[in-house]
């Protein structure tokens, strides 16, 4: 590897933001695209840092990617329950892609989740669309929770995230 993890910086928020937008809107992950209201979300790196550990992927002074790792239940977290981890906004930028960056970021999370001593599993979300993701998740051992699948936009029922957990 040619890059390193660490934690995200205040002078990180923006262009991680940048990011982290860029990649869900490019890979048509945004169901209204521009006007989709979690947009604002992904671009608050700062509102995520508040409330959980951001963790960026840098080369040089290079930012590669980013994932948020919510250490247990609380603000940041969609599905996490007691005694569990959550990953979210796992990003990487396009030109970064293929370099291991994702697996990178997912295994760090995983590594802080085990240092805690006290949690049993790592959850997270995902959209049917984001086959690559699910090719990391289910190499690092986890495997689909489908009972634990969810929407986050109840008028919009096609619109259902799927759920991956780890058992640490």
């Amino acid at each position: 590897m040619d890059f390193r993890i660490r934690e995200a910086t205040p002078t990180d928020y923006d262009e991680l933001g940048e990011i982290t937008a860029q990649a869900y809107l490019q890979d048509g992950l945004l169901t209204f695209g521009e006007a989709d209201w979690y947009l604002g979300e992904l671009k608050d790196v700062a509102k995520r840092a508040a409330a959980a550990d951001v963790l960026v992927a840098v080369e040089q002074d290079r930012l590669l990617g980013g994932v948020t790792f919510v250490p247990s239940p609380g603000p940041m977290a969609d599905l996490a329950g007691p005694g569990e981890a959550e990953i979210r906004m796992l990003a990487v930028a396009h030109e970064a892609r293929g370099r291991g960056v994702g697996e990178a970021l997912v295994r760090a999370c995983i590594d802080r989740a085990r240092a805690a001593g006290d949690r049993t599993g790592i959850v997270l979300s995902t959209q049917p669309l984001m086959q690559t993701a699910h090719r990391i998740y289910e190499r690092l051992g986890f495997t689909r929770a489908p009972q634990r699948d969810w929407n986050p936009i109840p008028k919009h029922e096609e619109f259902t995230l799927l759920t991956y957990e780890l058992t640490l």
